[in-house]
């Protein structure tokens, strides 16, 4: 393994504690630099394919066919960045509104994309009668890793950050869940 492997490898699992620890200095930190951009879209691609696998498991346990399993998990994947994108849109916008100096929409990239580092833990949704629950942590983690972020990020309160990011959070479970049951009609 070269120097640049261990070494990104390190600044990843390093990244990934952190966020998972909702440490507030990783996220005051993470100006969008293509380092830490890489690093949080590395963590949402991770957190897409947790999710996917996640899925799979459950597709290949309703016996979905090949080509259905394969829509069924890229648009599963595609939601998880998706919601990424938008989940930045909207805090950013709302962002803006509430406060007249703040960073762009790209700034906000990393923070928001370093928050999604319980979702890399989705997978284990698969356990069985765990599986909803441990889904419904993972989603309030990440909630309150965004929580943290935005305030960092925006230099507001904790009031105001969770304000923020709870008027998208509802619309991207709402997804998420739609996302679910359409794989679930797929297989039928």
């Amino acid at each position: 393994m070269s120097v640049n492997n261990k070494q990104s490898k390190h600044g990843l699992c390093k990244t990934l504690r952190d966020a998972l620890l909702l440490n507030a200095s990783l996220y005051e930190n993470a100006r969008n630099t293509p380092k830490t951009h890489r690093l949080a879209l590395t963590i949402v691609i991770l957190a897409a394919l947790s999710h996917a696998l996640g899925s799979t498991v459950i597709l290949i346990i309703n016996l979905a066919s090949l080509p259905v399993m394969i829509v069924a998990l890229v648009i599963d994947a595609l939601s998880i960045v998706a919601g990424y994108y938008f989940w930045t849109f909207s805090i950013w916008k709302v962002g803006q509104w509430l406060k007249p100096i703040d960073p762009n929409y790209g700034d906000l990239l990393s923070p928001i994309g370093f928050a999604y580092a319980p979702q890399v833990l989705n997978f284990l949704t698969v356990i069985p009668l765990l599986g909803r629950p441990i889904e419904l942590i993972l989603a309030v983690w990440s909630l309150l890793a965004v929580i943290v972020a935005v305030r960092q990020g925006l230099d507001i309160s904790t009031t105001r950050a969770a304000i923020i990011c709870l008027l998208g959070w509802p619309l991207i479970q709402i997804v998420i869940g739609l996302v679910q049951v359409t794989e679930q009609q797929l297989t039928r």
